[in-house]
């Protein structure tokens, strides 16, 4: 028997295969395979087969469709329920993915150790089991993930294989496996240098160099890079027929290759490779790389060794230049690559001593400790020794002097050394003749170029003149540029406009480019920077350690520090410009999880319980009179509540009008859903179950319905651990709208009936008659619109006797429309013009816009296409203005029912599409709204 997923999934015996049968069932299975042999928990399981927002029976499916596995599997392998999951056993060697892994780690072991015959061997042996793409067919977001990841995981084992096979001598035969490589993944730089090589070893020399050349404009065009330097130097080997591009004799199973050119695998004897990283989106330098290159083709033929040093001012890129340049031609020195950071003018501590910098080089050559002499001289002499007859690359960084750099240098023939500095080291030029490289600023053509390499073409299209007074501001220098990008990186929504202002004000100061490197201990250099912040500053950084959220603003830091948002507004700045917060989005400060540890050090050590206690009361009260402002903010007409006295020191957010509002929910929800968890644990339940109904409004508008109901079932458990039965109530009726906009109506008529019985209690006839209603809208959902409205009548007298007249006008609004589905049109119009003139009365613009609706259908059905029209127009503008997506998509759904009614199915094609886009936005069932579209489409 055999389980393979490298392909379409499937299960195959002796005998034939095993139907897998429908598609919930193919993605369990496929998750279980990914996991074999371990547990898988359940709710990945669930996730496998809904991406998001499960049903409330979605453990009970999973387990259904387990059971169906167990029975299709019954002689193929064993799921077995295990800590709250469930385990697919099942032999390694029975899973293609399995083998797959397998046979590539031995290929890879093999190659380690020059087996490269061996190696290719296993990889093709690997390969060769794919059968198309990955779990083709299987569908769902975690299954569709793996598969990207298995995919790539293949096509990096097949340029490692080319790799060797080319560097045992292939080419010709190669070129067509590659040429599809390449099709597939135009990207992939490796696997077009493997076809220019394979091209130029087939004698199709021209076709190699245009090979390079369409990479580098596909690179330039789709991500504004160039080529890397294997790439480049491939080029430059191709254009100079270079000879150890020919076929090599394939070596011996125990021998090494010799290295070779990008393309080709070069396994190595151990040497030195102390080389950092190519430098991110290098840019420029054209005419110091060719001066370079030419410094170096010219020692090379006169069998001499290199010195060059590159100097220039503090951020001119020095150090990027030496990097580039040095992987650039690293293939060329196979004895090793040393680098050493001299410190010559490192802010935080002394120079390198040379003895040290020597001493590390020794010790990169593996010269035991007893074997070194004694003295500097002395060390020096054995490390020119060990160069001495031997090609190995040097890199100086950041010397001071030429002092400083002398006892490192080579002294005989073969290596390179390329000597970063501030100073000219004109010393060495003198006596060692070194070769002095002075790199100046950026040209602004190049500057720009940097800009695109590290923010993307389209931002900075889109804001030319920013980029022009940022270029001009940055004055060339690749550090300032390079720290105004990281900013604008760290904050994609910044405009660029705002930093080319801010850096127009700072008057070409450096106000706008500082940054700070940590290079020691964490906690030393978190203590260093915290003793250098004023006390207030220190004081605010140790108290946003208790804050819960992932960020917070200026107003939420002051009600923490129990001050005026005007007095902390200049702390978080200090805070900020010393890196203890990042500015992350405008006004919005983030701490790193590091730094909130060590604050959480400092606030235990520093901060009394008192202290802590209080921060934590000023925090609840801050987000929940903040959250109540917001709420009422979208939503007038609600119901109060009564909010418990905030303490001295809270500052509420200023929240100004609905948009204000939405901005306000959109930025603090990850905080208050942390708040909300926490609550119990601090002896906070009256804020949460209050900070649940202030955030009602919000999550329905923008269809969280998920998040919805988990909000309001920790405030209804936060209610009752206070025996509040008007928060239960409010929290069983915010649970039900949650459910029934999910489509769960018995689970949301189980809350309303809860909701019913607390108000009853309560003798809160304004609570009863609001449940009533919404019990009137689950039972049409269920097909029972005179069930309905007899609720909403009784909802009507129960708001009457409370003489709640916005209560009546949405209770005459609810029987005007259930009237319409019972037929009796012209009295649904009598209720709903009635409603609607209480609505207009109390300027309650969201009920306005239901009743619009409800007028719109008794319209609709009495045949007054024009009036129905008039009035879902009338229902659309006012849901757009409150900014409720769910019913506006209900009412254009309508309107196109009256626009196809009318003999206008253009009309109605196109506001049910618009529908369709908001239902798919919240996730809802599209199934009605793609069959109107069809059905008009077809017609």
């Amino acid at each position: 028997m055999r389980f393979e997923v490298l392909g379409p999934l499937r299960v195959r015996l002796d005998h034939g295969q095993i139907p897998l049968g429908a598609a919930r069932e193919q993605r369990i299975l496929a998750a279980l395979l990914l996991d074999a042999n371990r547990v898988v928990p359940m709710s990945r399981l669930v996730e496998a087969i809904w991406d998001e927002h499960p049903p409330s029976s979605s453990v009970k499916v999973v387990r259904n469709c387990v059971s169906t596995l167990r029975r299709q599997l019954a002689t193929a392998g064993e799921i077995v329920t295990d800590s709250g999951g469930y385990s697919l056993r099942v032999p390694d060697d029975e899973i293609d993915l399995r083998v797959f892994v397998d046979r590539a780690r031995q290929g890879r072991q093999l190659a380690a150790v020059g087996e490269l015959t061996g190696a290719v061997v296993h990889l093709r042996e690997a390969l060769a089991l794919w059968r198309g793409s990955a779990f083709t067919g299987v569908t769902g977001r975690l299954v569709e993930a793996a598969a990207a990841q298995l995919n790539d995981q293949r096509r990096s084992l097949q340029e490692e294989r080319l790799s060797l096979e080319l560097t045992l001598g292939g080419g010709a035969e190669l070129v067509d496996e590659i040429a599809d490589l390449v099709a597939a993944e135009p990207l992939r730089e490796r696997a077009h240098g493997q076809l220019m090589l394979a091209l130029y070893r087939a004698g199709r020399r021209t076709e190699a160099l245009r090979t390079y050349h369409q990479v580098r404009e596909l690179l330039v065009g789709e991500l504004g890079i160039d080529p890397g330097p294997e790439l480049i130097e491939l080029h430059r080997a191709i254009l100079n027929a270079d000879p150890r591009l020919a076929p090599v004799t394939a070596p011996a199973a125990t021998s090494r290759p010799e290295p070779s050119l990008p393309g080709a695998s070069t396994p190595t004897k151990p040497v030195p490779a102390q080389l950092p990283a190519s430098p991110y989106a290098f840019t420029g330098r054209i005419a110091e790389v060719d001066e370079l290159c030419g410094l170096l083709d010219a020692a090379t033929r006169a069998g001499t060794g290199m010195v060059a040093v590159l100097s220039g001012i503090a951020g001119v890129g020095k150090t990027a230049l030496a990097v580039h340049f040095a992987r650039l031609v690293a293939d060329r020195f196979p004895d090793g690559h040393l680098h050493v950071d001299l410190r010559g003018f490192h802010p935080t501590g002394p120079p390198l001593d040379p003895g040290e910098a020597v001493r590390g080089f020794l010790d990169a050559f593996e010269v035991p400790a007893q074997q070194l002499p004694d003295g500097l001289a002395a060390q020096s002499a054995l490390l020119r020794t060990l160069l001495a007859g031997r090609r190995v690359l040097l890199l100086l960084d950041n010397a001071r002097d030429s002092e400083h750099v002398r006892p490192l240098l080579p002294g005989g023939p073969g290596c390179l050394t390329l000597i970063t500095s501030r100073s000219r080291l004109t010393g060495l030029v003198t006596t060692e003749g070194a070769h002095p490289i002075t790199l100046d600023p950026l040209p602004l053509d190049d500057a720009h170029t940097m800009l695109i390499r590290r923010l993307g073409a389209r931002r900075l299209t889109a804001e030319p003149a920013a980029v022009t007074t940022i270029t001009a501001r940055s004055a060339g220098l690749p550090l300032a540029l390079a720290i105004v990008a990281s900013r604008l990186v760290n904050h994609p929504h910044f405009a660029l406009r705002a930093i080319a202002e801010e850096l127009d004000l700072a008057h070409g100061g450096l106000e706008g480019f500082t940054g700070m490197d940590a290079e020691t201990d964490v906690r030393s250099v978190f203590s260093w920077s915290y003793r250098a912040l004023s006390s207030p500053a220190a004081r605010l950084f140790r108290l946003l350690s208790l804050h819960p959220g992932p960020d917070l603003g200026a107003v939420a830091a002051a009600s923490l520090a129990g001050v005026p948002a005007a007095r902390v507004r200049p702390l978080l700045a200090e805070l900020a410009h010393a890196h203890m917060v990042t500015e992350h989005a405008p006004g919005r400060y983030a701490m790193h999880d590091l730094l909130r540890a060590y604050a959480m050090e400092r606030t235990d050590i520093e901060e009394d319980c008192a202290e802590r206690l209080a921060v934590t009361r000023r925090m609840f009260d801050h987000y929940l009179g903040s959250a109540h402002l917001a709420d009422l903010r979208l939503h007038p007409h609600r119901d109060p509540i009564r909010l418990p006295g905030a303490v001295v020191g809270v500052t509420v957010a200023v929240i100004s009008d609905r948009e204000a509002a939405w901005t306000w929910f959109s930025q603090e929800y990850p905080v208050l859903f942390d708040l909300l968890r926490r609550a119990g644990g601090d002896g906070y339940d009256v804020h949460a179950w209050q900070l649940g109904w202030a955030m009602t409004t919000f999550l329905d508008r923008c269809g969280r319905w998920h998040d919805q109901a988990i909000v309001q079932q920790l405030a209804l458990e936060a209610a009752r651990r206070v025996r509040d039965r008007d928060g239960q109530a409010r929290a069983h009726r915010n649970i039900s709208i949650a459910h029934l906009r999910r489509g769960l109506h018995g689970e949301a008529r189980d809350h309303l009936w809860h909701a019913v019985r607390l108000y009853r209690r309560l003798g809160d006839q304004v609570g009863q008659a609001r449940t009533l209603l919404n019990l009137g809208t689950v039972a049409e959902h269920r097909g029972k619109p005179r069930l309905a409205l007899r609720y909403a009548e009784q909802a009507l007298r129960l708001f009457r006797a409370a003489g709640h007249r916005s209560g009546q006008a949405n209770a005459l609004n609810n029987a005007g429309w259930y009237h319409s589905q019972l037929g009796d049109h012209e009295l649904a119009l009598d209720h709903c013009q009635r409603a609607l003139l209480l609505q207009q009365e109390a300027g309650d613009r969201y009920w306005q816009a239901h009743t619009w609706d409800s007028l719109g259908s008794a319209h609709h059905h009495l045949g007054q296409f024009a009036e129905a029209t008039e009035c879902y127009r009338q229902a659309l503008s006012l849901w757009r203005e409150v900014g409720e997506r769910y019913y506006e998509s209900a009412t254009l759904t309508h309107l196109g029912d009256t626009h196809l009614a009318a003999g206008e199915r253009s009309a109605a094609r196109g506001v049910w599409r618009e529908a369709l886009d908001i239902i798919v936005e919240l996730g809802q069932d599209t199934d009605r709204i793609v069959e109107k579209i069809r059905t008009v489409t077809s017609g």
